[in-house]
C-alpha cells in the first residue's frame, strides 16, 4: 500500500545517509519528493537515484536566499506540502576547552536556525493533515564528551518539536521529532575523522546500543514514513527513538 499517494514532501538534507533513505521511501510510498542539499552535484545524483518523483533543489537552509528559492519551486508545483522532514545538520567533536566562535555560528545557525527558518516558511504551504518531522538524536539525552555543541542543538530542536506542536494544532499540523541513535551512515564514519578511525568508532558506539550493532538509514526510513502517513495520525509532539534501545534500556 502506498500511505503516501498524492502527496508532497521535503526531505532537507536529502543527498546522503538519513535522508536519501528518507526520500526514496517517500517516493516508494507515493509521495513527490523534493531534495535538498548544499552541493549541486549531488543534488543531481540524488534526484536521479529517486527518479521521476524527485525534484532537487541545490541549496543552504542556513541561507535565507536559498531557503526563498527552495520554496518558491515547492510554491510553483502548486500542491502545497504535506511532509516535511527537517532533516539537515551536522556536528563534530569539540571539548569544552576546544570549542571556538565560528564552531558555536556555524552548528547553531545550521542545526538551530537553519531547522527554525525552514519550518517557518514551510508553515503557509502546508495542507491540512500535514506532517512536520524534526531529526533529533540521542546525544541530547545523554553527556558524551567533546559533543556538547551538537546536543545541544539537538535539545533546541527537541523543544521546537513540542511548542510547534502546540502551536500548528489549531492547523490541523502536526509535529513530531524523529530520534536515530548511532546509524550507519557516511556523516557518522566521517566523525571519526580519518579511515583508520571509523571502526574504532563504531565498535565503540556499538558497545551502548542493546540490539548489538548500528542502525540502518533504511530502518529509520520505515519510522520517518509512520510519522507522515496517516497511520499516525493521533500523534503529535512525540519522540519516537529509533535506536536500538540505546536510550530506554
Amino acid at each position: 500500500m502506498e500511505r503516501l499517494q498524492g502527496k508532497t514532501a521535503l526531505v532537507t538534507g536529502g543527498t546522503s545517509g538519513i535522508g536519501l533513505a528518507v526520500a526514496r521511501r517517500f517516493a516508494d510510498e507515493g509521495a513527490h519528493v523534493f531534495v535538498t542539499g548544499r552541493r549541486q552535484e549531488a543534488v543531481d545524483e540524488a534526484a536521479a537515484l529517486i527518479g521521476h518523483a524527485a525534484t532537487g533543489v541545490a541549496g543552504d537552509i542556513a541561507d535565507p536566499a536559498d531557503l526563498d528559492r527552495l520554496f518558491a519551486a515547492i510554491e510553483r508545483r502548486g500542491a502545497g506540502l504535506d511532509v516535511l522532514m527537517a532533516n539537515a545538520g551536522g556536528g563534530s567533536f569539540a571539548t569544552l576547552e576546544e570549542i571556538t566562535p565560528e564552531d558555536y555560528r556555524a552548528t547553531f545557525d545550521r542545526n538551530v536556525g537553519g531547522t527554525l527558518f525552514t519550518v517557518q516558511r514551510a508553515v503557509p504551504l502546508l495542507r491540512p493533515g500535514a506532517s512536520i518531522i524534526l531529526t533529533g538524536s540521542t546525544a541530547a539525552s545523554n553527556g558524551t564528551p567533546a559533543f556538547g555543541l551538537y546536543a545541544a542543538t539537538k535539545a533546541a530542536i527537541r523543544s521546537f518539536g513540542r511548542t510547534w506542536a502546540a502551536e500548528l494544532v489549531g492547523r490541523g499540523v502536526r509535529v513530531n521529532t524523529l530520534v536515530p541513535g548511532p546509524v550507519e551512515t557516511p556523516g557518522l564514519a566521517g566523525l571519526a575523522g580519518d579511515p583508520a578511525g571509523v571502526e574504532p568508532l563504531f565498535a565503540q558506539l556499538v558497545a551502548g546500543v542493546p540490539l548489538g550493532r548500528l542502525g540502518r538509514p533504511e530502518e529509520i526510513a520505515g519510522a520517518a514514513v509512520f510519522l507522515a502517513s496517516d497511520d499516525s495520525s493521533f500523534v503529535t509532539g512525540a519522540e519516537l527513538f529509533v535506536d536500538g534501545g540505546a536510550e530506554q534500556l
